[in-house]
């Protein structure tokens, strides 16, 4: 069961970070705890622990976070905001025109053949 003694090793480590960041010690090593941390030896626990230390100062520096754009002047958003509402709104109405002359013309010819008495096509 090599996971289980991987597993064991992480919580012991973690803890021994635990302690070294908060300067406490906890009652995770002492006996009659059910942890699994207490299977490791303290020494080992050590070990770890300035390993990880060690790790923590060797790591490099993330970069620092890019520079976010420069805001654009109030005016220009509105402008352009107000350019799309207005080009959205005809295009609308174009629909709704066009909606509307198509249902006229379908309703004229409807009226003209009914008017006629002309039935629906033949079919062959």
């Amino acid at each position: 069961m090599k996971w289980i003694a991987e597993r064991d090793a992480l919580i012991a480590q973690t803890m021994a970070f635990v302690q070294s960041v908060t300067g406490r010690k906890d009652h995770v090593l002492q006996p009659g705890t059910s942890t699994a941390a207490q299977r490791v030896p303290a020494d080992d626990v050590a070990v770890q622990a300035r390993d990880v230390e060690t790790t923590r100062k060797q790591a490099p520096l993330p970069p620092p976070p890019a520079p976010l754009p420069a805001p654009r002047a109030g005016g220009d958003f509105r402008n352009e905001m107000q350019a799309r509402i207005a080009s959205f709104r005809k295009h609308q109405e174009r629909f709704e025109r066009e909606r509307e002359e198509y249902c006229a013309e379908t309703l004229s010819r409807l009226r003209a053949a009914i008017r006629d008495g002309s039935g629906p096509p033949a079919r062959k």
